[in-house]
């Protein structure tokens, strides 16, 4: 390991805009943690977002990853959760280099998970459970049971994903067996949903009723970091400009159908501008904060 250390650190060093270099050995064999090589090496730089490479190399007969990343992309990645695995490599891995402290900041920003950081990710949770429950409820009329069951089984994950959240905890580390300590109550779901001796139709009705009742009732909260936003000026805002913002945008976020929900709980209200006299059915729908 001393061998590879020297090597990753006599190669890269001297990379422009060098920021972090940190290293994490596998610790089964195939596990996913970093692609089923035996050691991963992230590279940290200062270049711009989707600047990203990948190398293979093998180093006393260990295979090593080395990944090269962006400080934004690496930002975006971490608040985005596309790749949960990073929360890991950062908080896990050992910082060999680190210029201007940046890793070690970030490492402790992941540690201390502030509330800008929940609200974000309460936020992508709510939308990916909002679409997947809703798909399932779809399923279920259209009369293609395990398409139901598929998705109710996402939403239940991301429902888990808001609690511990709320409690202060990472999603990306582990789920369900944080979860099981946390919460028995959505732990005992996924047994009725995985494991029941009811048929498939009637776990499925199940958990989407629990789900009806209580992750619902959590969207004022959860969409908190949207909301304000709209709070934010007296103007409606446009689908457009809410998706561009900078809040949202990095995020990625698709905020159609929250907002449609939002409306329909009046924690929204709807309004219809004609920016054209010529055609007054051709109105464009904008977004208030509602005074609830």
């Amino acid at each position: 390991m001393e061998h590879i250390k020297d090597y990753v650190i006599g190669t890269y060093r001297e990379l422009p805009g060098l920021l972090s270099i940190s290293v994490i050995k596998n610790p089964y064999s195939y596990n996913p943690l970093i692609d089923g090589l035996d050691i991963l090496v992230l590279v940290v730089t200062a270049a711009k977002a989707g600047e990203e490479s990948a190398a293979h190399v093998q180093l006393d007969g260990d295979r090593v990853l080395i990944r090269t990343l962006g400080r934004e992309e690496l930002e975006s990645r971490i608040t985005g959760g596309e790749n949960r695995n990073i929360i890991e490599w950062i908080v896990r891995g050992e910082i060999l280099l680190d210029r201007e402290g940046y890793l070690a900041d970030v490492r402790e920003r992941l540690l201390l998970f502030p509330e800008s950081m929940r609200e974000q990710k309460r936020f992508i949770e709510f939308a990916g459970f909002l679409r997947t429950y809703l798909q399932a409820k779809q399923d279920l009329l259209d009369g293609n049971l395990l398409d139901a069951y598929s998705h109710i089984l996402t939403a239940l994950h991301h429902w888990a994903h808001i609690v511990l959240i709320e409690e202060g905890r990472h999603p990306e580390l582990t789920v369900w067996k944080q979860l099981r300590r946390v919460h028995p109550g959505i732990y005992k779901l996924y047994e009725e949903l995985t494991a029941s001796p009811e048929t498939l139709e009637q776990r499925v009705q199940l958990v989407m009723l629990a789900c009806e009742f209580s992750v619902m009732n959590k969207m004022k909260s959860c969409c908190s970091l949207l909301l304000d936003l709209i709070s934010s000026r007296e103007e409606p805002w446009s689908i457009g400009e809410l998706q561009a913002h900078p809040l949202i945008s990095e995020l990625r976020v698709d905020l159609s159908l929250v907002i449609q929900k939002l409306v329909k709980r009046s924690y929204l209200r709807e309004v219809a501008i004609m920016h054209d006299p010529s055609d007054a059915n051709a109105l464009e729908l904008r977004y208030l904060a509602s005074n609830m």
